[in-house]
């Protein structure tokens, strides 16, 4: 309940600073014709300068002054700006902190900007509108999760981009798809996962790179899996008043998955270091031979070294559909923005095709309009990449299944519960069962 109370404190904190905002003014530096922008990819940034130009020549007089922050830093900065009055006019949202930061009333609605969902990717619009129906975020780009995997590993194993494309798991034996690791573990001795005298003890490769314990909400982890056996982490598709972390279908799933580790086909906890996205290290290490992962780590696995990398669709679960998260984010501009007007004609700058197909030509991350998805597409197959697996997802409804973060209030508090639960059910061999009183702390959270 520490985080309750932490969640309240900043609510507190926030609301001062919103009385004393104005006078302060936001995004410290900026001369009044300047929109002050923050992001936190490193990646993106040059073609989000690029935009700028565009944007300035387009609007005489106004400039945009970006300013990129690492992940981590990026959000305590941010919520230190928002109680210091120092906010930037516009930053990069994530659906996770969406919630909360509408019901902190910190962002400005968007309503007068003309969104209209039907220009962008389906479902990506429809996320920010927040419970009072008002909209807080633009729609920016998408991501969905596949099964990367190294090619002469997977080659050595004698398996195939056709019989990688059509794997399917279920929670009583695993199917095809654990199959498929056990085949790519291998031992210090040689033996395969799948081998009689293989020790799960003693391994060189394991089949199954993964981020950790997922949290509570498994982007790269579990979430597809648990997707496709039909799982939904709350009551309702978008602010959800109850979590269902106590389903017997989702418990079940991750008795599975994290048994991939138990048998030795999926490296144990103690074997990832800190870091953003560990499974890409195990990859890179060449100490795993595949990971699920993200359409941003594209361009991370194509700078492996000595690594030539093939991307698979998630394997069929249950339901007999594919299941992918479509992360999508959005722009959002601060409630105190010192320069309101010029942040909005950026943010509708940001979310035209304008600017999303220079994004796109990149070939960085899927912008969320067609026109600069279709940019993105033609970018990454001009350096060699196919993004067949994480594209198909979003246009083929009948076989693939997508869906988004959950969206609800506290998400910090939910993290701060199901990050120990899961990395204890992981790693130190907590039951599955527990789960039961976790879920009834978050949805005790979510009632008051």
């Amino acid at each position: 309940m520490r985080s309750v109370r932490s969640a309240v404190a900043l609510a507190g904190a926030l609301a001062l600073s919103l009385v004393a905002g104005c006078a302060k003014g936001g995004g410290a530096g900026a001369g009044g014709n300047t929109v002050t922008y923050w992001l936190w990819d490193a990646n993106q940034l040059p073609a989000y300068q690029a935009c700028a130009k565009g944007f300035e020549k387009e609007n005489p007089g106004l400039k945009v002054k970006i300013s990129q922050l690492d992940w981590d830093d990026y959000w305590t900065k941010l919520t230190a700006s928002f109680i210091a009055g120092t906010e930037p006019d516009v930053f990069t949202d994530h659906i996770q902190k969406f919630g909360q930061f509408a019901d902190l009333k910190v962002l400005e609605p968007l309503d007068d900007l003309g969104i209209d969902a039907s220009d962008y990717q389906p479902g990506l619009a429809d996320n920010w509108i927040g419970q009072d129906g008002r909209r807080y975020g633009a729609p920016k780009d998408w991501d969905t999760v596949a099964l990367f995997y190294n090619k002469k590993m997977t080659q050595s194993a004698g398996l195939t981009p056709q019989q990688l494309n059509s794997l399917a798991w279920n929670p009583k034996d695993g199917g095809t798809f654990e199959k498929a690791i056990a085949h790519l573990t291998v031992d210090v001795h040689g033996k395969r996962g799948d081998e009689p005298g293989f020790d799960k003890h003693h391994v060189k490769v394991y089949g199954l790179a993964t981020g950790g314990g997922g949290d509570g909400d498994g982007q790269s982890t579990w979430s597809s899996f648990a997707a496709s056996a039909g799982w939904n982490y709350t009551d309702k598709k978008r602010w959800g008043e109850k979590y269902r972390y106590d389903s017997k279908t989702f418990q079940s799933v991750i008795t599975w998955y994290f048994g991939l580790a138990k048998k030795g086909y999926m490296a144990p906890l103690t074997d990832y270091s800190a870091g953003a996205n560990p499974a890409n290290a195990q990859v890179a290490a060449g100490k795993a031979a595949t990971a699920l992962d993200g359409a941003w780590m594209l361009s991370t696995y194509a700078a492996m070294k000595g690594i030539t990398f093939g991307t698979a669709f998630t394997p069929a679960g249950p339901t007999g559909k594919r299941a992918t998260m479509m992360n999508g984010l959005a722009d959002s501009i601060t409630k105190n923005a010192h320069n309101k007007e010029g942040a909005r004609k950026w943010v509708r700058y940001l979310s035209s095709d304008a600017c999303q197909s220079v994004v796109g030509r990149y070939g960085i991350v899927f912008p969320a309009t067609p026109e600069g998805t279709k940019a993105a597409v033609a970018a990454y197959g001009k350096k060699g990449i196919d993004v067949t697996a994480f594209t198909e997802p979003v246009t083929d409804k009948k076989d693939f299944r997508t869906f988004t973060f959950p969206i609800t209030n506290y998400a910090a508090d939910v993290f701060a519960l199901m990050h120990p639960a899961m990395q204890g059910i992981y790693g130190s061999g907590r039951s599955v069962g527990s789960l039961d009183q976790t879920n009834d702390q978050i949805n005790l959270i979510l009632s008051q």
